[in-house]
């Protein structure tokens, strides 16, 4: 390896040791007879401290011919200090030049001069060694890492559905054409069905992180054509059984972040309170509140961005459950209730104003399953398969989905969804 540390393990205990560092150079100052470099990795920026009489001649002269995001690789012993961010500070005895500048780097790395977020997502790979999206990235692994750790503590397997299917997941027509071969196949718009199918199979309690894609013309800040979402399905269980899950993993997930990610938390300017329980709502209760707070909505309608945005105010809590939907505005897989078929066993997680998890109890009998989809203007024969399977002594199930760059947005705090994705895919955008 070209380093011996990153700079964010570089503690008190190094004082005084020789260690290498390897990076970018995030900025060079001159101060009368002193020349710093401040050299960036992933996890932090370390000052590298050129005195003239203290280094030789060489090192500042290859000091001072440093441009920014030239990567070097620096050796040299670490020294405490008052006047450096970290409290210490590199003197070099090498500094080797690993790879130079050979074009304008296409916006200021420091955000000293703000870059539009289309520029900096032309050049990502630039945009990655931001100390801002490095943090971001960082959150979002942790999310990921909690919500594995948390499902596999809860006895859950993971699972790998395919990507690539005969016809839609959730209906509609959002799909993308792929060739398969002699026949036509689509990108999977949810892994839905394949879950519930490994529950048939006897896998009891599945768990998942995939990519997804949704066909759909949207120009928002909140929506992606390629996502990735965080699914569970369970079997020998119902709604109240799902929710009790998705509470523990989500909660889980917060407190991994908070204790886990606090620089990365307070570089992005977002605190992060973790509530002890999720409230519940139903969807009636919560129409009723916009009504009487004089935010017009029919019921049987879904929540609008803004609807969305009022609640969050309205309710007071950054985040809670919506439950009892209307079944005609959700999927047709949805269980409705025996004694009112018009609400279904269905529920959303809102955090911060938006809807970043959705799930609901999903209904095992044939018969129902026929009917649903025929309400829904879909062609049964389209899902034989998928039907077939519930023929085979099928079982109470239920599961949800998270949806990773929505939550990522909502706990980094950033403004756009396009941010919180490595490589975004909307509707314009396939490169890089």
């Amino acid at each position: 390896m070209m380093r011996s540390h990153y700079v964010g393990e570089v503690g008190p205990e190094e004082e005084g040791k020789s260690i290498t560092l390897a990076g970018w150079t995030h900025e060079t100052r001159t101060f009368g007879k002193i020349n710093f470099v401040l050299l960036r990795d992933r996890t932090g920026i370390m000052q590298v401290i050129l005195k003239e009489g203290e280094a030789s001649e060489k090192l500042i002269e290859i000091a001072k011919k440093l441009v920014k995001e030239t990567a070097i690789v620096v050796k040299g012993k670490v020294r405490a200090t008052k006047m450096a961010n970290l409290g210490r500070e590199l003197v070099p005895e090498s500094i080797a030049i690993i790879g130079e500048v050979l074009k304008q780097v296409p916006f200021e790395i420091t955000g000293k001069v703000p870059a539009d977020l289309d520029v900096r997502l032309d050049k990502r790979f630039i945009d990655l060694r931001r100390i801002e999206t490095q943090a971001v990235f960082k959150i979002r692994a942790e999310i990921q890492r909690a919500f594995r750790e948390k499902l596999l503590e809860l006895k859950f397997q993971e699972i790998n559905p395919p990507s690539l299917v005969e016809a839609a997941t959730e209906g509609g027509t959002d799909l993308f054409e792929v060739k398969y071969f002699e026949k036509k196949a689509y990108l999977a718009q949810s892994p839905q069905l394949y879950k519930q199918l490994a529950v048939m199979g006897g896998m009891d309690k599945v768990s998942m992180i995939c990519p997804i894609w949704r066909a759909e013309k949207h120009n928002t800040t909140q929506h992606l054509n390629e996502v990735t979402q965080m699914d569970i399905e369970m079997g020998f269980a119902d709604d109240k059984d799902a929710l009790d899950v998705l509470e523990k993993v989500f909660l889980h997930i917060l407190e991994s972040v908070g204790k886990n990610c606090p620089e990365q938390l307070k570089v992005l300017k977002s605190p992060l309170t973790v509530p002890k329980h999720l409230v519940q709502h139903t969807y009636s209760d919560l129409v009723e509140l916009l009504n009487k707070n004089k935010h017009e909505m029919k019921w049987g309608d879904d929540f609008s961005k803004e609807n969305e945005e009022q609640l969050f105010k309205l309710v007071g809590e950054e985040a809670f459950l919506i439950t009892e939907w209307p079944t005609a505005v959700r999927a047709f897989y949805s269980m409705p209730h025996d004694d009112n078929p018009k609400i279904c066993k269905a529920y959303d997680l809102m955090f911060r104003g938006l809807e970043i998890a959705s799930g609901a109890q999903r209904i095992h009998i044939p018969d129902l399953l026929i009917r649903q989809l025929k309400a829904k203007d879909l062609d049964p024969s389209d899902f034989e398969s998928y039907i077939d399977a519930f023929r085979y002594g099928a079982i109470p199930h239920a599961g949800w989905s998270i949806g990773s760059e929505r939550l990522t947005m909502k706990i980094c705090g950033l403004s756009n969804i396009r941010e919180a994705s490595l490589f975004p895919r909307d509707r314009n955008r396939l490169i890089p």
